[in-house]
């Protein structure tokens, strides 16, 4: 792939790119900073062929741009399947056709068949449904636009038709004197006013399809009636639509209309009594999809990560909610990957927990990985930048691979336009950052989080640009497949947990701070280097080293991590045991690989003043526990990290085999009375995190606070977020996203639990002011006091220095505490 060239301008501004038309093509779909592009260079073969790979999203469009064929020439998408129900249509009822071929359908409408369509029993299985039921609330807004557009043309005629009819009679009767002439301008009259009170009452319930279904001596069929969506009644009708049937049997697809212009698949279930309508409830499955694995013969630059995949489709989001997924859904998605023996999974959908790796889907997921061997591949969420922000199950569950969304200067450039883009990647600001609230790093990998990729044809164009941790996750699943791919044409032994590591232990390292290694996880991942590893590792046993932990005295609750936040947790040196149990895959042989299994762990603290390991461990197959001590008291205020890492010794170019992380937040405690407290030297911009800890007094409700900014001459966006863990409850989690001119006051409230740690986080938006090298002052402070039973003010100020080039912020909160009368 082309490489962008960088140019300083005079004034100092930060370097500008210069691309040339391929490169700008191929940074719409980013592949050079996951290594792809370097890695399919080298192994052309190696694109994804002999990997399927299980979409877990809104449904894909079989008739998007690249998702036809395989870079191979083989179908491109295997099968389609709503695993939601919301396109089931109740096809139960029987008819049979008359002497003149006609049915009657299920709407009351009289059909014609198909007198070529081969139905040996005569039996015609009947049944409807409302099309908006099926099409997205763009689509149905957009076909609402157009339908009222032509009824209002329609109306208006037939309107003026009867006001020149009635005017024509009143002319020429200008008084009426006969009861039927009296009647016969009554009923004009009434139509006028008929006509005009219709236009005042539209409403567009929609179109209704009638659906049949029939056996046709080998396969199930489906035809629709779609005369309703068609502005020319001689279109649409049954007898003219190409019968379907399930789509992984003939790889067929229907359109609705011109009109719509939206692709349908059918599947068809309890020997013929329930017709499944497939369509998708969002064009985010169709991007994701395209991402993975979009193969464009025309245009290859803008092939999706891995070309040579095939996908199954399964619709998770549900149509009749929004593109919620259900718990129903997501089940039956599993099973359809264990029956089409997918070698991967992508799940760009997510939600808050407040338990993480903990549910049924999740008990499912483990069984899908651990004993299919599945990859399971997910977003880690969208509402960073605050700390412990995951979404589930991507971000919280051990067997999946949590993804992070990254943007690097060349993706600015091109996907975004960005005029002058940062100098270095950088994690959107809005991608979810770890640590769980179980102490588990969360994010494992980042990935390119933003490309222009295919779309569904009812938008009514081929491609677009979406960004989002979304995303990131099929273009680190694309990047899996390749690895895959290579796995299997060289015949390496594949497993979830050799692969996982080989990920974890290549990526590139982005930033060297705590909140980078909780933003970020282990990294970049990197395709050739992590293919590299797998040739080095190939005799290493397929093992995961789940690691339990839990805090002396305390053996009921076990923790992925150790995750001190507490002010109370800092005071002393706490004693905690680790359980590192091997798991290997459920068909593991027993006396081949169980009983021989035997590594010499050496233990090693990345600070062991902080933390203290035993420096050895024998493991076998049945695990083994031991004691580590981690004492704070000696660390300063704010965010700290850092990991226990287990090696093996007669193999350390295998890199960790396990990792226990460790973080500590240790907040500003206010002792005094009325509390107050000063940050100062706070320096921002684009991209840019303050993170401040606080110890919340006891009793406190809420923060009220002013935000004042002035001396800049662009707007600027900030992100301002904040952040409580409360145990067996959701995160207290409050943000707003505001966008700042100069001068300009604007005030926030935001509630709070007394007693516990309170994250404050501010953010300058990764691509906001990077054009712009004007001096930035945001002053947060004291907001006006209401008068209440009883309360205290906590003042934070945050004071900088100014400076020509970077943007500074000022800032100071109050938090108001109320107490009881007794």
């Amino acid at each position: 792939m082309p490489c962008a060239s960088t140019i300083a301008s005079d004034n100092g501004a930060l370097p500008s790119f210069k691309m040339s038309e391929s490169t700008f093509i191929a940074s719409l779909m980013p592949k050079q900073e996951i290594g792809a592009q370097k890695f399919l260079e080298t192994h052309p073969t190696y694109d994804g062929r002999g990997v399927i790979i299980a979409i877990f999203d809104s449904g894909v469009d079989p008739a998007a741009a690249g998702l036809q064929v395989t870079s191979d020439g083989k179908p491109k998408i295997l099968d389609i399947i709503d695993c939601t129900g919301s396109g089931d249509i109740d096809t139960s009822k029987v008819v049979k056709a008359d002497s003149n071929g006609f049915i009657a359908g299920a709407s009351g409408s009289q059909l014609m068949v198909n007198k070529s369509w081969k139905n040996p029993s005569g039996e015609w299985r009947v049944g409807y449904k409302l099309v908006y039921d099926l099409f997205t609330e763009t689509l149905t807004a957009r076909l609402k636009k157009e339908r009222k557009k032509k009824w209002d043309e329609k109306h208006a005629e037939a309107t003026l038709e009867a006001l020149s009819k009635l005017t024509a009679f009143d002319q020429k009767h200008p008084k009426p004197g006969s009861s039927s002439l009296k009647k016969e301008r009554e009923d004009l009259q009434s139509r006028v006013d008929y006509l005009q009170k219709q236009a005042d009452c539209y409403e567009d319930k929609g179109p209704v399809i009638d659906a049949v279904v029939w056996y046709d001596g080998s396969v199930w069929r489906a035809a629709l009636d779609t005369q309703d969506l068609e502005e020319d009644p001689e279109n649409g009708k049954l007898a003219n639509f190409t019968p379907l049937t399930n789509y992984r049997i003939e790889r067929k697809y229907g359109v609705f209309s011109k009109l719509d212009a939206c692709s349908l698949s059918v599947n068809i279930y309890n020997d013929g009594s329930i017709l499944s309508i497939v369509t998708d409830c969002s064009p985010h499955g169709t991007h994701v999809a395209g991402i993975t694995a979009a193969h464009h013969p025309e245009e290859h630059l803008l092939n999706g990560i891995a070309p040579g995949a095939q996908i199954i489709s399964c619709k998770i989001g549900d149509s009749r909610l929004g593109s919620m997924e259900t718990g129903t859904g997501l089940i039956r998605a599993l099973i359809a990957v264990v029956e089409n023996k997918c070698d991967l999974i992508n799940m760009s959908y997510g939600e808050p927990t407040m338990m993480p790796d903990y549910g049924r889907f999740v008990e499912l997921a483990n069984e899908v990985v651990n004993k299919y061997g599945v990859i399971f591949v997910s977003s880690a969420g969208n509402d960073g930048p605050s700390l412990s922000t995951l979404g589930a199950p991507g971000g919280t569950s051990s067997s999946i691979i949590g993804i992070g969304a990254y943007v690097s200067p060349v993706m600015a450039s091109a996907a975004h336009c960005v005029v002058e883009p940062p100098t270095e990647g950088l994690e959107y600001t809005w991608s979810s950052r770890g640590p769980t609230v179980d102490g588990d790093l969360g994010v494992c990998l980042s990935a390119p989080g933003g490309a222009v990729a295919p779309v569904p044809t009812w938008t009514l164009q081929r491609r677009m640009l979406m960004n989002g941790t979304s995303m990131a996750s099929p273009c680190a699943c694309g990047g899996v497949a390749l690895l895959l791919s290579s796995m299997k044409a060289e015949g390496l032994p594949i497993s979830p947990y050799t692969v996982r590591k080989a990920l974890e232990n290549t990526a590139t390292i982005i930033g060297n701070q705590p909140d980078e290694k909780l933003s970020t996880g282990h990294g970049l991942m990197q395709v050739d280097q992590a293919y590299e590893y797998l040739q080095n590792c190939k005799d290493a046993p397929a093992v995961w080293y789940r690691v339990k932990i839990s805090r002396s005295g305390n053996s009921g609750s076990n923790m992925r991590g150790i995750y001190l936040r507490e002010a109370s947790d800092c005071q002393q040196t706490s004693e905690w045991t680790v359980q590192v149990e091997p798991k290997f895959h459920e068909d593991a042989d027993k006396l081949e690989m169980l009983v021989p299994f035997e590594e010499y762990i050496q233990l090693k603290s990345s600070n062991s003043e902080v933390v203290k390991v035993p420096e050895y461990l024998l493991l076998t197959h049945n695990g083994r526990s031991f004691n580590i001590l981690v004492d704070p008291t000696s660390l300063p205020e704010g965010l700290h990290y850092f990991e226990v890492h287990g090696i093996d010794c007669k193999a350390p170019q295998r890199g960790p085999v396990f990792r226990l992380p460790v973080t500590i937040i240790k907040p500003l405690v206010l002792r005094v009375r009325p509390p107050v407290a000063s940050f100062s030297g706070l320096s921002f911009e684009a991209g840019h995190i303050e993170r401040r800890f606080i110890e919340v007094p006891i009793g406190a409700t809420w923060v009220e606070g002013t935000i004042r900014t002035s001396g800049f001459d662009t707007p600027r966006k900030f992100f301002i977020s904040s952040v409580q863990i409360c145990p067996k409850k959701r995160p207290i989690h409050w943000e707003s996203f505001v966008t700042f001119s100069s001068p300009s006051l604007k005030s926030f409230s935001f509630a709070v639990e007394g007693g516990r740690t309170m994250e404050i986080t501010i953010a300058q938006f990764w691509s906001s002011g990077n054009g712009s090298h004007a001096t930035t002052h945001v002053d947060l402070e004291e907001q006006g006091t209401r008068p209440s039973l009883g309360h205290e003010i906590l003042s934070i100020r945050l004071n900088s220095v100014e400076s020509v080039q970077i943007r500074k912020i000022f800032f100071s909160l109050v938090l108001k505490l109320r107490q009881r009368l007794m």
